[in-house]
């Protein structure tokens, strides 16, 4: 099943840490890994985890959990595209309870979730988990965190036949709550490997503290040709730099957690496939998130520890590549974990705006339930439309919606050519994404 796994995933090969999870994984004992961002833990819990699966079993097997409904989603996405015979599901906070209670009643070999929605079903009885005989923490010191405590202690209290216990992040706990009773783990310690270690570099940007919006905005127009994430400690941040860079007609997005679910994931959308290059975001998107290779990463506000830290810079130089951090600061302002020697990027006082991308996200009211998929989007729009396939970029095909990059000096001409057209039989509803 790992070889069938790994060939639909189209790797040919694991990572010495991978390797490492895997065989501490089924000797059965309970596992501690630190891996860096973006080395592949997703795949070091959950091929061992596929093995461990038993078909004969009618009720939920596994349980992973995690801090964000996105990060949710992204493994129960690479757990379906393995092609197993287990059924998966995710259960989040935005996403229909009834939906999510229907998806139960024939209960999943993996459930996958947020603390707090996943307390909710083991308290409605929504599932059995008498059958549940592995927990994943990803992003462990995430999850652990005092918000989250009251929800984890209650579902790990809850999982009376827990053989396992696999807990995963990019940085190490001082200390692991009693709850988790985690047993004499095997740990893996990856976080030093310099085969690993990003190839970042780090620059400072020194503003007055009444300019530093105006001195974001010169950076961003610096730099804003490549995808970039500015980070921020508060919601309120995002929004104020958001409608900045508004009014100076910078084109971006932004992702928080006081967004609604379907917004939150258009923004990320519209990231990965470049129809914009700067996502302006709290720390929700410094973790685990399948978005594409960030050149730069800019600290607005630096995160007040430095775990939050390493979790920001470890959405860029990932995987080889190489990649930059900005921190912005005014003279006021010392942290211990930054370095105290910092190359200064200065800044002159006019830049001008960064082109806009190439590519605009097309949306389609029509999904998966539709029967839909990205054949029939490419077939659509090539035939009828007289696109190019240079002119379509990415596309996903979501349960009842589906979105579309297409080259944006395309996408006029294209609305007009296949207004009143049929997609399956059915009408097609096309516009460009908000």
């Amino acid at each position: 099943m790992v070889e069938n796994a790994l060939k639909r995933l189209n790797i040919s090969a694991l990572n010495e840490m991978q390797h490492a999870s895997i065989k501490s994984a089924k000797t059965g004992n309970d596992v501690l890994l630190i891996a860096p961002t973006g080395s592949g833990k997703t795949l070091a819990f959950l091929l061992p985890l596929i093995s461990s699966l038993k078909a004969d079993v009618k009720g939920v097997q596994a349980l992973i959990l995690v801090p964000s409904r996105e990060l949710a989603l992204q493994i129960e996405q690479v757990f379906k595209q393995m092609g197993t015979p287990f059924k998966v599901n995710c259960c989040y906070g935005g996403h229909a309870v009834r939906v999510e209670k229907n998806n139960l009643a024939h209960p999943p070999a993996v459930l996958i979730g947020t603390p707090g929605r996943i307390a909710y079903h083991l308290d409605h009885q929504n599932f059995d988990e008498s059958f549940v005989e592995t927990l994943i923490l990803d992003e462990f010191d995430k999850s652990l965190e005092f918000g989250f405590e009251a929800d984890m202690s209650f579902i790990i209290g809850s999982l009376r036949s827990l053989k396992q216990r696999i807990l995963t992040s990019a940085t190490k706990m001082e200390e692991i709550p009693p709850f988790v009773k985690i047993n004499n783990p095997v740990s893996i310690d990856f976080s030093n490997n310099i085969q690993a270690k990003p190839d970042l570099k780090l620059k400072k940007v020194m503003a007055p503290a009444a300019d530093k919006l105006e001195v974001l905005f010169k950076l961003l127009s610096k730099i804003g040709s490549q995808n970039t994430l500015v980070f921020c400690n508060h919601r309120e941040t995002v929004d104020r730099i958001s409608d900045l860079l508004f009014e100076h007609g910078l084109g971006h997005d932004v992702f928080h957690g006081g967004m609604e679910q379907i917004d939150r994931e258009k923004s990320l959308l519209k990231f990965r496939n470049g129809s914009h290059k700067i996502l302006v975001t709290t720390d929700l998107a410094a973790r685990g998130l399948d978005i594409p290779e960030v050149e730069h990463i800019v600290h607005y506000q630096l995160p007040y520890t430095e775990d939050a830290y390493i979790h920001r810079n470890g959405r860029t130089a990932r995987m080889h590549a190489k990649g930059t951090a900005y921190v912005v600061l005014t003279e006021e302002e010392h942290y211990k974990y930054l370095p105290e020697s910092i190359e200064e990027e200065v800044l002159s006082d006019k830049y001008t705006l960064p082109e806009q991308s190439d590519w605009q996200t097309l949306y389609l009211a029509h999904g998966k339930k539709d029967k839909i998929n990205k054949i029939d989007i490419v077939g659509l729009f090539l035939q009828k439309g007289n696109l190019q396939k240079d002119d379509l970029g990415l596309i996903e095909v979501k349960d009842t919606t589906s979105y579309v990059a297409v080259k944006r000096s395309k996408v006029e001409k294209l609305l007009k050519i296949l207004q009143g057209e049929k997609i399956k039989g059915k009408k097609l509803k096309l516009e460009i994404a908000s």
